[in-house]
């Protein structure tokens, strides 16, 4: 019996780090094989899109540099927000979760929710002055809040990261009127959503969820419409031993990996 479980551990063991390898050698951000070039060229960062000269990127062009290749989660997320002008929180929240210091699952969701949000929002309302600020407000808040919050809670990490969201953006307190009513109901919104898809949790999708349902709260009560990608799939699955597959929305069938 020891020695059955003692294979099964490191089968296990080995499955994960499998996983956490593969890209070592290849595109942290995709995968794919790095090429080298000849002569030094301009490009920029994927992450924090500063300009570098390089002399190698992957086969998709995609660069990225020393400090955003060893750098934690919470600070990949932090400095990509400042330093891209997207306004599509989908595509920047796909973009950081593919960052291999975020894992499939983990508190880094609760700060990436209302950090995406955030950056989409200020970049389209062209209140950039304020992103800095917020977004460390929105770390310290989403830090407070525990890793399997879900469970023990049940109260999702991402959920509450829309209430910080909008909080922030109302400047809502303790005392506030309409701000506190937004907040709340941002949150109570956001976990319904999320609820009702069922369990068990999947980080990336309540992350999904939860950003469709901050952007729907927005354009209903803030009359802002951020754009946003609905017509995407996940290819984080094979990544998720408890993926719900086929009854998941954002499945993406047929996966192959990369």
């Amino acid at each position: 019996m020891r020695l059955k479980m003692n294979l099964q551990n490191f089968t296990i063991l080995f499955k994960i780090k499998k996983l956490f390898m593969e890209n070592k050698s290849g595109c942290l951000l995709c995968g794919k094989e790095i090429i080298y070039l000849q002569t030094p060229e301009k490009s920029q960062c994927v992450f924090c899109k500063n300009e570098f000269n390089i002399n190698e990127h992957c086969v998709d062009g995609h660069y990225i540099c020393n400090k955003c290749h060893s750098s934690g989660a919470m600070d990949i997320i932090e400095n990509y927000c400042l330093h891209t002008d997207s306004s599509n929180p989908i595509e920047m929240a796909i973009t950081i979760m593919h960052h291999p210091s975020v894992k499939m699952h983990g508190p880094e969701h609760h700060f990436l929710m209302p950090a995406v949000m955030l950056t989409a929002f200020y970049n389209f309302t062209n209140q950039r002055e304020l992103l800095m600020e917020n977004l460390k407000k929105a770390r310290e808040r989403a830090e407070l809040i525990p890793g399997g919050f879900c469970g023990s809670h049940g109260n999702c990490g991402a959920g509450v990261g829309a209430g910080i969201f909008i909080s922030l953006i109302t400047k809502a307190t303790p005392l506030s009127n309409k701000e506190w009513q937004f907040s709340n109901l941002m949150t109570s919104k956001s976990l319904g959503v999320i609820a009702l898809h069922g369990g068990p949790r999947c980080c990336k999708r309540n992350i999904y969820l939860s950003i469709i349902e901050a952007a729907k709260f927005v354009k209903e009560n803030l009359n802002i419409e951020i754009p946003i990608d609905r017509n995407f799939t996940c290819d984080f699955n094979i990544y998720n031993k408890e993926c719900l597959h086929k009854n998941c929305t954002f499945y993406k069938l047929n996966q192959t990996k990369k």
